[in-house]
């Protein structure tokens, strides 16, 4: 009996650790579940986005449900000419709205209505992106210089955008961009045909 009951004691004694040791590792593990969750948490909500389109504006570049990869501007705010960019401002709506940067500050913009060519510091720019010409007068008056700190946004389907053309957004301050669109990761319904183009997904131009 005496026997039996020390080899008992025995076999309880080296399975403790084991218990403890499986213990150790399923915290470890669930730690470092915590800790990844955290970290996608963290750059999808700093450092990069996934946006919708909503609208036709920036027909035939985007179409209206189109999926985009953000880069926010924590990490991308040198703004350029031709930069697709995602913003958003008080006056103009509370939803975030996809132009494309046509100046920067201290840049000068004119539009001519009659032939539809816009020009930037008197150069006229070659625009393969649009849809259309550059008929709708919205109210600026032309020509126009980006105030310090700001870039003038234009969409592509220039006749059916409210865009820097309209007092009611005007110029936009860089500090109300959201960030810049770099890849079309799901495509939205096509204008015209209604259906959807795979091809279209890749990095933005």
């Amino acid at each position: 009996m005496d026997e039996h009951k020390d080899m008992t004691a025995g076999e309880d004694q080296t399975a403790r650790p084991e218990k403890k040791d499986s213990g150790r590792d399923l915290y470890e593990w669930m730690q470092a579940m915590v800790c990844s969750v955290l970290v996608v948490v963290l750059v999808f909500t700093f450092v990069i986005r996934m946006i919708g389109v909503d609208g036709h504006s920036m027909v035939p570049t985007l179409q209206h449900g189109d999926r985009l990869l953000v880069v926010t501007s924590l990490l991308y705010h040198d703004y350029q000419y031709g930069d697709i960019v995602i913003l958003r401002k008080d006056t103009f709506g509370t939803e975030p709205i996809v132009k494309r940067i046509i100046a920067t500050e201290g840049q000068t913009v004119d539009i001519d209505f009659s032939t539809g060519s816009v020009y930037v510091d008197g150069i006229l720019l070659r625009e393969p992106y649009i849809n259309e010409l550059t008929f709708e007068e919205e109210g600026t008056e032309f020509p126009l210089t980006v105030p310090e700190g700001s870039v003038f946004v234009m969409g592509d389907n220039r006749n059916h955008s409210t865009d820097s053309r309209s007092s009611l957004l005007g110029t936009v301050d860089t500090r109300y961009i959201i960030g810049k669109a770099v890849l079309l990761l799901f495509p939205g319904p096509d204008y015209d045909t209604r259906a959807r183009d795979f091809g279209r997904i890749g990095v933005l131009a």
